[in-house]
C-alpha cells in the first residue's frame, strides 16, 4: 500500500465554516457528516495514497480519517479510534474514478466503509494497520465490481493487524451513528466493519450475519452496541456465553433456516450415466479437462435462481471456502454490479441455443472437506426451508445447485430430478429424500474424526458424493 507510514494531518485542514473551495465535491456531505460526529475535530488526522487510484496508484481510498471517540459511558460503550474511508464513494464526478449517473442514485458503490478500534490504555496517536485493511476490502470492491451491505461477512483467515490475535474475519453493518448523506453525484451510506473470530464467522455462515451482529451487540466487551472491534478479545461470544450456540444460533437456523445462498468451492461433478469416451455436449466439467464457459444467459439464470423464492433473503451471498487470499481478501461475494457467479472469461464459447439441457441418470458430486462439510447446512439450513444452495467451482465454471420442490427457476424437476445446461447441473431433492440424506450424512458435522477420501451413495437414487483431499482439486491430472 503505498499510504504514509504514519497518520498525518491534512495539508490545509478544514476550519469552522464554509468547506474549502480546493475539497473535491463528493466529499463535503461525507466531511459534513463526520463534523457532525465530531466538531471538536476538524483536522482529523488522516492516512492519504501517496499516488491516487486515477493517477495509476493502486490504493483505490484517496483517505482515511481517524478521529478519537470518547464513546458513551452511560451505554458502556468504551473510548475508541473511529475510521471513516473516502473513495468508495464518488468524490469528483468527473468520471476520473466513478462513472457519474446523476445525484438521484447511488455515489460511486454508494458506501463508504467505517472501522471502530478500542482505544488502548496510553494510546495517544490512532493505529494505522486499519488504513491498510480498508484499501484492501476496497480493492477488492473496484477490481470485482462486488459491492458489500450489512449482514455481509468476509473471510479474511488472518489477524486484522497481522499480530496473534483471535479477531481474523470481518462482518459489515450500518455504522450506528453516522447517517446516509445526500452528494451532488448520489447517496452515500456507511457500512461498518466488525472484526470477529472464526467461530462468529462460521455461525454467521450458517446462520446469517444480522443474527450474529445482534448477538456481539449484547456483548459488552465483544462489541457492544457500536460493534467496537478489541484486537486483545480472547474468547468468542460463545466461550463467554456457551448458551448463544444452541439457544439462538441452532434455534435460528432451525426456525429461519441459513441465509448463505451459496459458496464459491472447491468442486465438480461426472455424469455417471454417460460412458467416458462419449464427448457430446459436455461430459467436459469433469476434472482434468477444459472446462465449457457458462454463457451469459446461464449466468443470468443462475443470478435470477439465487434471487427468486427467496423474498425473506434480500442479499444473496457467496462468499468463499478456502481459496486463495487475493490482495488480502478471500473474495467474499456479495450483490454485485455484474453476475454474481460471472468468471472473467464467461462469454459464452458455445452459442446458447446449442447447448440443451440434459436430463441426467445418474451423477457424482465431488468436493473438498471445507465444502462437503457445508453439505448438511445446504440440506437442513436451505432445502427443508424450500431454498437452494448453490456450489461455484474456483477453478472453473462449473456450478452445482441443489433445489427444494418449492424453487422457482429450476429445470431440474421431480421427474427429472438431475439435470445440466453445459456445466451447470441442478440437482432437485424431495424432503424425504433430504432428511434420509441428513442421517447418512451425519459425520461430515465432524470432519476431522474421519480420513479422506470418503464416498457417499445413494444406488437407488444413482447418486453418489466424494469428498476428496484439495490435491484433486489443485492438481486435476492428479
Amino acid at each position: 500500500m503505498e499510504t504514509s507510514s504514519s497518520a498525518a494531518s491534512a495539508a490545509s485542514g478544514p476550519t469552522p465554516g464554509p468547506f474549502p473551495p480546493l475539497f473535491p465535491p463528493g466529499l463535503h456531505g461525507i466531511y459534513g457528516e463526520c463534523r457532525r460526529l465530531y466538531p471538536e475535530q476538524p483536522n482529523p488526522l488522516q492516512v492519504t495514497a501517496i499516488l491516487k487510484y486515477w493517477l495509476g496508484g493502486p490504493d483505490p481510498l484517496d483517505y482515511v480519517s481517524m478521529y478519537r471517540s470518547l464513546g458513551s459511558p452511560t451505554e458502556n460503550v468504551p473510548e475508541h479510534w473511529h475510521y471513516v474511508s473516502f473513495g468508495l464513494s464518488d468524490l469528483y464526478g468527473d468520471n476520473r474514478v466513478h462513472e457519474f449517473t446523476g445525484p438521484d442514485g447511488p455515489s460511486g458503490f454508494g458506501f463508504e466503509l467505517t472501522f471502530r478500534l478500542k482505544r488502548e490504555t496510553g494510546e495517544s496517536a490512532p493505529p494505522t494497520w486499519p488504513a491498510e485493511l480498508m484499501q484492501g476490502l476496497a480493492r477488492y470492491v473496484f477490481q470485482s465490481e462486488n459491492t458489500f451491505c450489512s449482514g455481509d461477512h468476509v473471510s479474511w483467515h488472518s489477524p486484522l493487524d497481522n499480530s496473534e490475535s483471535r479477531i481474523q474475519h470481518m462482518l459489515l453493518t450500518e455504522d450506528p451513528q453516522m447517517q446516509p448523506v445526500q452528494t451532488p453525484f448520489g447517496v452515500v451510506t456507511f457500512l461498518q466493519i466488525v472484526g470477529v473470530c472464526t467461530e462468529e464467522l462460521h455461525a454467521a455462515q450458517q446462520w446469517n450475519g444480522q443474527g450474529i451482529l445482534e448477538l456481539l451487540r449484547t456483548v459488552p466487551v465483544a462489541g457492544g452496541p457500536w460493534l467496537i472491534t478489541d484486537m486483545r478479545r480472547g474468547e468468542t461470544i460463545f466461550e463467554i456465553d456457551p448458551h448463544l450456540q444452541q439457544d439462538r444460533v441452532d434455534k435460528g437456523i432451525e426456525t429461519d433456516g441459513s441465509n448463505l445462498s451459496g459458496v464459491s468451492a472447491k468442486c465438480a461433478w461426472d455424469d455417471l450415466s454417460r460412458p467416458p469416451e462419449d464427448d457430446e455436449d459436455s461430459r467436459s466439467i469433469c476434472i482434468g479437462s477444459h472446462p465449457r464457459r457458462l454463457s451469459g444467459k446461464d449466468t443470468e439464470q443462475i443470478r435470477e435462481t439465487l434471487r427468486r423464492g427467496l423474498e425473506i433473503n434480500s442479499k444473496p451471498i457467496l462468499p468463499p471456502i478456502n481459496t486463495q487470499r487475493q490482495n488480502g481478501l478471500n473474495n467474499d461475494r456479495a450483490p454485485s454490479r455484474k453476475d454474481s457467479l460471472e468468471s472473467e472469461s464467461s462469454a459464452a464459447i458455445i452459442p446458447h441455443e446449442l447447448i440443451r439441457t440434459r436430463q441426467l441418470e445418474s451423477v457424482h458430486l465431488k468436493f473438498n472437506q471445507e465444502s462437503g462439510a457445508l453439505i448438511p447446512l445446504c440440506l437442513r439450513g436451505r432445502l427443508l426451508h424450500g431454498r437452494h444452495f448453490t456450489y461455484k467451482s474456483i477453478t472453473g465454471d462449473t456450478a452445482i445447485t441443489f433445489v427444494s420442490t418449492g424453487v422457482e427457476g429450476a429445470f431440474a424437476t421431480e421427474e427429472h430430478p438431475y439435470a445440466a445446461h453445459g456445466p451447470w447441473l441442478q440437482i432437485l431433492l424431495t424432503e424425504e429424500f433430504v432428511e434420509r440424506m441428513l442421517e447418512d450424512l451425519e459425520d461430515l458435522n465432524s470432519p476431522e474424526e474421519f480420513k479422506l477420501p470418503k464416498e457417499y451413495s445413494w444406488p437407488e437414487k444413482k447418486l453418489k458424493v466424494s469428498i476428496l483431499p484439495d490435491a484433486v482439486f489443485d492438481n486435476p491430472l492428479h
